[in-house]
């Protein structure tokens, strides 16, 4: 699924990355603790999460994860989003909770 249809299904903003809307991803992650992204993610996911620090973005730099979905209605930093930029991973944020946000993307077809 390319990053644009999600934005789109989750109505979320684009903070970081908006020239790698196209990029496609193959399936989600929703997850606060970044210890069990680190054990249970596979590659090209976008990962759902409440959790706003520095240290998401270096898991999913580490992971190779394309994009970040801040939900809640969260907001990244200005220092998350330089470092996103830097490192060419997509952030976006919806006012979604987490299992509403999740749910949406499975129903189109995003697998887990």
């Amino acid at each position: 699924m390319e990053l644009i249809k999600i934005q789109t299904l989750l109505n979320a903003q684009v903070w970081a990355g908006e020239e790698n809307l196209e990029s496609e991803v193959y399936s989600a992650c929703g997850c606060d603790l970044m210890s069990d992204v680190l054990a249970f993610a596979k590659e090209k996911i976008v990962l759902l999460t409440g959790l706003i620090n520095l240290q998401v973005i270096r898991t999913a730099e580490m992971l190779d994860i394309k994009a970040i979905v801040f939900v809640r209605g969260k907001q990244p930093t200005q220092d998350m989003i330089d470092l996103a930029n830097e490192r060419g991973i997509v952030l976006l944020s919806t006012l979604m909770p987490l299992y509403p946000a999740c749910g949406i993307l499975y129903e189109a077809g995003l697998q887990g």
